[in-house]
């Protein structure tokens, strides 16, 4: 029963984001243009590339609908309401979202087309940088909590949340979620300067399987947000199986939105800005948690 409620928030979950994202886009809010655009894929031919691998092609938007969906079985709607509760939950997060670069990788190796191709070794260089921003920060908040247990975490929060915390962990995270989900302005993967990049190939149900897994990544790492740095289902007046969504909904929003404001940067740029800024800044963050561990003690 849990797993089937799951499932079904994550579609409703999928479906909200595609409504935030046109409007995010184009200003209007039309919740049929989700639905219209998706059965109009499932009625197209799906046209494969002259030379890809069909094997690698084939598996890739799969993958990634797989990865997001597993990234998000350990996070929690409630105390209770969690597919899997894994002691190392927050560690599976990120291990989860590693296959996220292997099916971007596939995609543009598989469609054997110039544009995917370097679509996806941005993405792999992108997400190589961006996954140390990604499980440093989860590493600061499993600090707090003395586990790595994404319940255990949620419920360290019960006097104060983590972005209060641990405001520069947040927004290390919040951008790497950004780069991890490839949405402006680290969006080089599928940039319309690269003929759409690694979906460029993609038609029919492969491309409706692509997007959709892509929308469930988007809602996987704004639940990640929600759980780790806000509070998770701790809140007043409302239970706590209304917090959850309300606040990820809230993340997938201003992930959607916030991006489109800010120019698309350079590969190199994003590289360094990683390597050389993002990850001292997350060891700081660490180092600054273990001190007010010690301090409160």
């Amino acid at each position: 029963m849990t797993a089937l409620l799951f499932v079904l928030l994550l579609l409703i979950g999928a479906y909200v984001v595609t409504v935030i994202e046109r409007w995010a886009v184009t200003g209007r809010i039309d919740p049929v243009a989700p639905l219209a655009g998706a059965l109009a894929l499932l009625a197209t031919e799906s046209i494969v590339p002259r030379r890809p691998d069909r094997t690698l092609f084939d598996a890739a938007p799969v993958l990634m609908l797989i990865s997001a969906v597993l990234a998000a079985a350990v996070l929690p709607l409630t105390s209770s309401g969690i597919v899997v509760d894994l002691a190392t939950g927050g560690l599976f997060v990120n291990a989860a979202l590693v296959y996220i670069m292997v099916a971007l990788v596939m995609a543009g190796w598989g469609a054997d087309g110039a544009y995917a191709m370097v679509g996806g070794w941005s993405f792999l260089g992108q997400l190589i940088a961006y996954s140390m921003l990604i499980v440093m920060p989860i590493a600061a908040v499993a600090m707090r909590a003395q586990s790595l247990s994404t319940v255990a975490i949620v419920q360290s929060q019960a006097s104060v949340w983590n972005v209060i915390t641990q405001p520069l962990g947040f927004v290390l995270f919040v951008l790497a979620a950004m780069g991890a989900s490839f949405l402006p302005p680290f969006d080089l993967p599928n940039a319309t300067a690269l003929a759409m990049g690694v979906a460029g190939e993609y038609t029919g149900v492969r491309l409706a399987v692509f997007r959709l897994g892509r929308l469930v990544l988007v809602v996987t790492l704004a639940t990640a947000i929600t759980v780790f740095f806000l509070g998770g289902w701790l809140g007043p007046l409302l239970p706590g199986w209304v917090w959850t969504p309300v606040k990820t909904l809230v993340v997938a929003a201003t992930l959607l939105a916030g991006g489109r404001y800010v120019p698309r940067l350079r590969q190199e740029h994003l590289l360094q800005w990683s390597w050389k800024l993002g990850i001292p800044l997350a060891l700081t963050n660490i180092a600054w948690v273990g001190v007010t561990l010690l301090a409160v003690r």
